[in-house]
């Protein structure tokens, strides 16, 4: 999930605060990976020259581009089955923290520290780039507003340079949080909170 916790009096390393963490985390690293490979080493593209070049000029273009969707498409299936998954877990975290009360660091208010800025922000980079590749994916995928879908397309695609960065974020905020105030974070996001009076 994003950078740092949220108060911890609401902000629980709970059984389903982990569970939801780690499937975000699982789904997103499969978009991006099966996105990535589409793109650019799996290019259909890509594909269809290789044969092409294999082949001599025995298969023609159409059966070869047809082989290389074949082959692609497994990869396909994935993407669409963890985009399922993220959505899910996208709209149970955001019901959880309305339920628990959970709120991150306004990153716009005077006052704030520059670790709660940099906190605050790696949440709102997180939640706008989620939203944007559901939103953008939940469209491609059923057809909406068809007259759009190149820019839409590409918008999805900007997911491929959103993602590292989102990434490198949310372990430099760790990073700091594991040096500062909140040591232990990241054993007690994996194994959750220690017993009362056990320590961090």
């Amino acid at each position: 999930m994003a950078t740092g916790q949220t108060p911890r009096s609401s902000g629980k390393f709970t059984a389903l605060h982990r569970l939801l963490h780690w499937l975000m985390a699982i789904a997103m690293s499969v978009l991006f990976i099966t996105g990535f490979l589409r793109m650019y080493w799996m290019n259909k593209h890509h594909i269809t020259a290789i044969l092409g070049e294999k082949a001599g000029g025995a298969i023609g273009m159409e059966v070869m581009a047809d082989i290389a969707e074949a082959i692609r498409a497994p990869m396909w299936d994935w993407h669409v089955v963890f985009a399922h998954v993220m959505i899910f877990a996208f709209l149970a975290r955001i019901i959880y923290m309305l339920a628990k009360g959970i709120r991150f660091p306004d990153p716009f208010r005077t006052g704030r520290s520059l670790k709660e800025r940099f906190q605050g922000l790696t949440y709102v980079y997180f939640y706008a780039f989620v939203l944007v590749s559901a939103a953008t994916g939940i469209c491609l995928r059923l057809g909406f507003l068809p007259e759009w879908k190149k820019g839409i397309e590409a918008v999805h695609k900007w997911g491929i340079w959103w993602f590292p960065l989102f990434i490198a974020m949310h372990a430099a905020g760790v990073f700091v949080a594991e040096h500062t105030v909140q040591r232990g974070i990241t054993s007690r996001m994996i194994g959750g909170d220690p017993p009362a009076g056990g320590g961090v």
